[in-house]
């Protein structure tokens, strides 16, 4: 079993910055992607970027290229989401997630939720205008 504590959400101006942290305890090997996903209210969650932990490929959705880095720090155990150039529309609740027995390479294996074994309990991102 594999528990995610996330940090780092808060309130931020529009054009500020936030970093969100993932850390991951539990039986993990190195084969893993962690993902990070976000959900407005009434809304469905959507993804947003996600790292190949052995090769730190990554991925992301089209909106926030440019604006978000993702990262990942082997050595603690911990994934970050780098977000500047924030936007209003960038405010909901992000979820943390990591994929188990990750051997794949394309975006359509990171994509989708049903890709994730195991979620963080999310942390709230707002920006105002």
């Amino acid at each position: 079993q594999v528990q995610l504590i996330e940090s780092g959400g808060g309130l931020v101006q529009a054009g500020g910055s936030l970093r969100l942290s993932c850390t991951a305890s539990g039986r993990t090997s190195q084969n893993i992607a962690m993902g990070w996903f976000r959900q407005v209210l009434g809304r469905e969650r959507e993804f947003v970027a996600a790292v190949a932990w052995t090769d730190a490929r990554t991925y992301y959705r089209d909106s926030v290229k440019g604006r978000f880095f993702i990262s990942r720090d082997n050595a603690k155990n911990t994934g970050y989401l780098q977000m500047d150039s924030l936007k209003p529309e960038d405010t909901a609740v992000y979820y943390c997630a990591v994929a188990k027995d990750f051997f794949c390479s394309g975006y359509e294996c990171v994509d989708e939720m049903l890709d994730y074994d195991y979620w963080g309990q999310g942390t709230q991102v707002t920006v105002s205008s």
